[in-house]
């Protein structure tokens, strides 16, 4: 899989678990009872199922940036792109690019110890940047559903011509609106990320892929730490 860390990937089968036990209910408009553990585990199991595949998605930032986040299943690797940035993941190593100010300038850097799979820390540093992942979804949702006091409405939309499922949740002091389409793929969100307030929309969904999504920005400088930290 070219998406979540084992130990992500464990927390959240181990919230999943007790909530499927204990989980308390909001009730959404429509006046129907949405079950905590539920919804949880069915987002959660779509997006986890698509991290498992080939696919592109481009999004909308706020104030209209652009930003991707790219995978193929063979070979194993990842890319999340935003304006002034871009992180790739593969088997062989982990490349961070920064082109702010119009010069693009990478930094090759030993693979992760999930065997090419970006980790929390790679998750971590594209949320800096107002890119949200599944990941930071699925943490933020099961989070919510262990507060008893967090309100989780549920609602449908579609999002670049996909049918997507919607959650907006009240809880702790905190607000945010995520959607999910049916193929697994973040659709939207809406509230605050690493301490910041984050903002995207789907624009575009392809189970096609391009391999120069992975490729690091024309004419950048390369500094390879590979051998030097082996």
């Amino acid at each position: 899989m070219p998406a979540v860390s084992t130990t992500l990937r464990v927390l959240a089968a181990s919230v999943i678990a007790s909530l499927t036990v204990t989980g308390c209910q909001a009730l959404d408009d429509a006046g129907q009872a949405l079950g905590r553990a539920d919804l949880v585990n069915d987002l959660a199991a779509w997006m986890d199922r698509a991290l498992e595949q080939t696919w592109i998605a481009d999004y909308q930032l706020a104030g209209g940036r652009a930003a991707s986040i790219a995978q193929t299943k063979e070979p194993l690797r990842s890319a999340y792109t935003w304006p002034e940035g871009k992180i790739t993941v593969t088997q062989q190593a982990v490349t961070r690019c920064d082109t702010a100010g119009g010069h693009a300038s990478c930094t090759v850097l030993p693979p992760v110890l999930t065997a090419g799979k970006p980790s929390v820390v790679v998750y971590t540093e594209v949320g800096k940047h107002g890119l949200v992942t599944p990941p930071a979804v699925i943490r933020l949702l099961t989070q919510a559903a262990l507060d008893p006091a967090a309100t989780i409405i549920q609602s449908d939309t579609t999002l670049a011509g996909h049918h997507a499922t919607c959650v907006d949740v009240t809880g702790a002091g905190d607000h945010f609106t995520a959607c999910v389409t049916t193929e697994g793929v973040l659709g939207s969100f809406t509230g605050t990320l690493a301490g910041k307030p984050a903002e995207l929309a789907l624009t575009r969904y392809s189970e096609t892929v391009d391999a120069a999504a992975f490729d690091v920005p024309p004419g950048a400088a390369m500094v390879d730490r590979r051998t030097a930290t082996s």
